[in-house]
């Protein structure tokens, strides 16, 4: 049976099971397997717990190698690659009984002052979210989506409830959320899918897909409690994979981390 998980804070309190091992479990999901968000925010969560609070994360690269099963605890084994005075790296395996189903590295860098310049910049004019329909398949991730452009995917998106003020818990709230968007905007650019419906299971009768790698760069604090918009644009199509690369704002325009993911688009052949 699943566990009962309806809330962000529950999902992340991971019980420690020996030196630098944690586990959590999972709510259940509609597709069947666990929401690959959860995955990397729960090992993120899990890196965390063995860096002093005067160390950010700054990036995270990840590799989705089975998909989760919701029935299952997962077990996180955090390695301490290396401490340095200004940055310190973390890998984590994610385990259940089937064998590893992520692995992560991830990096921290202790807080600097120093020059801050934001290039990019969030696209104008746009809908906010309490305008929008809610479109969730559940009671902690809340999506608010904007009209679809060609290869591109946009939706204001946040947690349900209150976080607080754990930098470190809304990193983890950012890479929880982070995952939501990035097979829309990179199957789009395949020629197939503008042919599908907009049903549910469309997308599974047409191909066999999955999330294969993520990655994360934060480059400033925000409050995943509260609407980030989140824009993606699909990169093409090649060899059955998709990439895309997003960019997440704050309500006020600041430039809060990029994303970039590459999925499997194969086409079904019976």
């Amino acid at each position: 049976m699943p566990f009962d998980v309806t809330d962000f804070k529950t999902l992340m309190e991971l019980e420690p099971h020996g030196p630098d091992v944690f586990v959590g479990v999972s709510p259940s999901y509609p597709w069947g397997r666990v929401y690959g968000g959860q995955v990397v925010a729960q090992a993120l969560r899990a890196a965390c717990a063995t860096v002093d609070d005067s160390f950010q994360v700054h990036s995270l690269h990840s590799y989705f190698i089975r998909g989760g099963d919701y029935d299952e605890p997962i077990r996180y084994e955090v390695d301490r690659i290396r401490n340095g005075r200004s940055f310190l790296t973390r890998r984590v395996v994610a385990r259940q009984s089937m064998g590893p189903i992520l692995n992560l590295s991830v990096s921290f860098q202790i807080r600097e002052a120093a020059v801050d310049v934001q290039e990019c910049t969030m696209p104008t004019d746009l809908p906010q979210p309490e305008d929008l329909r809610p479109s969730e398949w559940g009671p902690i991730l809340l999506t608010r989506r904007l009209k679809k452009q060609g290869a591109r995917a946009l939706a204001w998106v946040r947690v349900a409830g209150e976080i607080g003020e754990d930098a470190s818990a809304q990193a983890c709230a950012l890479a929880y959320t982070s995952d939501e968007l990035p097979t829309d905007a990179a199957s789009r650019s395949h020629p197939l899918t503008a042919s599908l419906g907009d049903g549910p299971g469309d997308y599974g009768k047409a191909f066999v897909g999955a999330s294969l790698d993520h990655s994360i760069w934060f480059h400033r604090p925000g409050r995943l409690d509260d609407w980030v918009l989140q824009d993606f644009q699909g990169h093409g199509v090649v060899g059955a994979r998709g990439l895309t690369i997003g960019q997440l704002y704050s309500r006020s325009g600041v430039h809060l981390a990029t994303v970039a993911q590459e999925i499997l688009i194969r086409e079904r052949t019976r």
